[in-house]
């Protein structure tokens, strides 16, 4: 009797393991995709402005401080060699800044064309350096030969003379 009802119950459990589920009630909302939940992500949300321009002088960014283990060049004494570290990074912070200030101002390409003409007629074609803005240069390109040295400010001071007449 004991065999037989664990027959049973044996019998029972395995056939109830092939009833089909309940079915559960079907939604028509489709389920987000991989490449939609990736390119959702919002991988700035902490730090919303960390990667625009100029967000480098909010960081906390910094020389590290010379210690006793530390290395000093030979000939340089611990104090000299902070002062040079100092001026360096005054130099590339200021440098940076400038470049923040120049940030986002540029020439907008629809006005250079038709400043110049090209969206009519082709005139620009006879201009001076085929229409072309040329760079500012730190030397006199032009070919005159001018035998007064400008860094002396001889010209300078002739011309003042010259003008108060």
């Amino acid at each position: 009797m004991k065999c037989t009802a664990l027959l049973i119950a044996a019998s029972m459990a395995s056939a109830s393991a092939f009833v089909p589920a309940k079915a559960t009630q079907s939604t028509t909302q489709l389920n987000e995709s991989l490449f939609k939940k990736i390119s959702n992500m919002d991988l700035w949300a902490p730090v919303k402005d960390s990667n625009e321009y100029g967000a480098r002088g909010k960081k906390n960014i910094k020389t590290g401080t010379l210690t006793d283990k530390s290395y000093i060049p030979s000939g340089l004494s611990k104090a000299q060699y902070e002062k040079i570290r100092s001026e360096k990074d005054n130099k590339r912070d200021a440098n940076y800044q400038m470049n923040v200030k120049k940030a986002g101002k540029f020439l907008d390409y629809t006005e250079f064309y038709t400043a110049r003409g090209s969206d009519e007629g082709g005139s620009w074609m006879k201009l001076p350096n085929l229409g072309h803005r040329m760079a500012k240069t730190k030397f006199d390109w032009s070919g005159e030969k001018n035998e007064v040295p400008t860094w002396t400010g001889v010209g300078a001071k002739n011309a003042k003379k010259g003008g108060k007449k």
